[in-house]
């Protein structure tokens, strides 16, 4: 082969290589324009562009949060984002779940910060609507949810699980997903939305994930940012009671585990125990010895302050 000829040969390959690319580069640009991140305000607007998703064979996962994100979400959005095609985060503080007003005022919104966060973990739609468009009208349905949501955070919050019920059902008709994430830190609403799913017999999967903590243990939520330094000093015992009530456990029955944290945590400066009940499981009913169920969860609400944080742990899984 003569010089020439095989420069030629060469150059022709450079060019065939090249076509290649920018062939790859055309098919493929809008695909991975449709998947950058959006952010979408109305519903008409979401269910449009899910329509579309879905012409194009697309699997939709769903992580539903009241926004000021932090980890814990960010390992929800991990998830949903690895076992679906699309990932659709919606970032919405909800009121008729608030019971107390004032609660509802002090809660912290962040949603610039929580768009960046979305984008980085690879999230494919925010849906950031306003109250008046998931609220044009009061929402008057009442949810017969079952015991469920009546105990625990039923009993202390009136009205809270209804709430719940109102804004996700409407949230799961706008996005329809195959699958629906949360987090185990609020234990007793994934019983709830599952009792809901059953009640008005919807498709979507419900997907519960562990409970994320910091290094010391603290579960992660949005209402840590309320606490002072001295405060979120003294709220990390909630945990580490929790973790060492395991140990007692094994030695003692239940009503006496229940007065080991309750006495425990109430004699730490800033903290005041609404309620901390071991349950069954499945049924969130209370359990009177450990022999009762083999699914044993002690749940907990403990004020650090002004500040309401819950928290659980697991005594016996099948």
């Amino acid at each position: 082969m003569s010089f020439l000829t095989y420069k030629m040969t060469a150059f022709l390959i450079f060019l065939s290589e090249y076509f290649v690319i920018w062939v790859l580069f055309i098919f493929f640009a809008p695909i991975f324009k449709d998947i950058e991140m959006e952010v979408i305000t109305k519903i008409a607007d979401l269910q449009k562009k899910i329509a579309d998703l879905r012409a194009a064979g697309s699997s939709i996962g769903f992580v539903p949060t009241m926004g000021a994100l932090h980890n814990g979400h960010l390992q929800l959005v991990k998830r949903c984002v690895e076992e679906n095609d699309i990932c659709v985060v919606s970032v919405f503080v909800n009121p008729t779940q608030f019971n107390d007003k004032n609660d509802l005022l002090h809660y912290p919104r962040t949603l610039d910060a929580d768009c960046k966060l979305l984008e980085s973990a690879g999230c494919a739609i925010v849906f950031a609507p306003e109250v008046e468009e998931m609220y044009p009208v009061e929402d008057t349905r009442v949810f017969n949810l079952g015991k469920v949501a009546e105990v625990m955070e039923g009993k202390y919050r009136p009205g809270h699980f209804n709430g719940v019920a109102q804004i996700v059902s409407k949230l799961f008709d706008a996005v329809r997903p195959d699958k629906a994430y949360f987090g185990e830190k609020d234990f007793q609403q994934i019983a709830v939305i599952r009792s809901m799913v059953k009640l008005l017999n919807s498709p979507v999967q419900i997907v519960a994930c562990p409970i994320v903590r910091e290094a010391d243990g603290l579960a992660l939520s949005s209402r840590n940012l309320r606490l002072t330094p001295e405060q979120r000093k003294n709220a990390v015992n909630i945990s580490q009671t929790l973790f060492k009530s395991r140990t007692f456990a094994e030695q003692h029955s239940v009503n006496e585990t229940i007065e080991y944290v309750v006495n425990t945590l109430n004699a730490v400066p800033d903290l005041r125990v609404e309620y901390f009940e071991i349950v069954d499981g499945d049924s969130l009913l209370s359990v009177k010895e450990w022999a009762d169920s083999d699914y044993i969860v002690g749940c907990i609400t403990v004020y650090c302050g002004e500040v309401r944080l819950i928290d659980n742990i697991v005594y016996r899984h099948r």
